[in-house]
């Protein structure tokens, strides 16, 4: 059971280990944006900017870039360690790693952010973190689809795991 990028030696092969690589780290991070684009439409959601000060189309853009890097960031070790990690599926082990990447931007972005609120600063902690609970799944779901739907007619026995 090898991952996708260790099987590959030849240019031609990793040629398309890129190309897979850019495929899912786009459609991880439209996921991601889709799922920041819909919150961004609740109510408090219009009330967290507000107290936080963040203006709208900027936090649109933002989210996309964002959303792009973690999915490159999860992408790239989904296809390049799968074997390794602990997981009986792609999407499984696609979650997990961007919940990695969540408890990362928590504490580098959040938490500092959140310790510039005026006011209530834990209730608008936990308002972000929700929201962000609900775009990385978004990501990790996708780019654990495209990887399980990418390994499907390969011959090997990686789409689902057995306990051992």
């Amino acid at each position: 059971m090898e991952s996708g990028i260790k099987d590959l030696g030849g240019r031609g092969k990793s040629h398309r280990v890129d190309r897979r690589l850019c495929e899912f780290a786009i459609a991880g991070g439209a996921a991601f944006w889709v799922a920041n684009f819909a919150v961004s439409l609740t109510p408090i959601a219009v009330e967290y900017r507000a107290a936080l000060s963040i203006s709208y189309l900027p936090m649109i853009l933002e989210s996309l870039v964002g959303g792009l890097v973690i999915g490159f960031f999860v992408s790239y070790l989904l296809l390049r360690f799968y074997d390794r990690i602990p997981a009986r599926s792609p999407i499984l082990a696609s979650i997990a790693l961007s919940f990695i990447a969540l408890l990362m931007v928590t504490i580098l972005l959040q938490v500092p952010a959140s310790l510039l609120t005026p006011s209530d600063s834990l209730r608008y902690f936990l308002i972000g973190t929700s929201f962000n609970v609900l775009r990385v799944l978004a990501l990790g779901i996708v780019i654990g689809y495209l990887h399980r739907r990418l390994n499907k007619g390969s011959g090997t026995d990686i789409i689902e795991r057995g306990p051992g």
